[in-house]
């Protein structure tokens, strides 16, 4: 699953969410990923926080979904 990004030049671009290491805020928010690259984004990290929960919701939903029993 991936979140919807939007770079500082306003192209919209989708990140795998399960790269992401870091994210700071200086003021630009600064994405660090799990190999070191670094991703610039319009996002504010509240909003990239709750994009990563929301998709982790998702993830954990179809997992319980999964293993229901009939």
């Amino acid at each position: 699953m991936m979140i919807k990004l939007t770079r500082t030049s306003g192209q919209n671009f989708i990140l795998n969410a399960e790269l992401i290491l870091e994210v700071q805020e200086t003021p630009d928010t600064v994405i660090t990923l799990s190999n070191g690259k670094k991703l610039l984004v319009k996002d504010s990290a509240a909003d990239i926080v709750e994009k990563v929960i929301s998709y982790r919701q998702k993830i954990m939903a179809g997992i319980t979904r999964t293993g229901e029993r009939s």
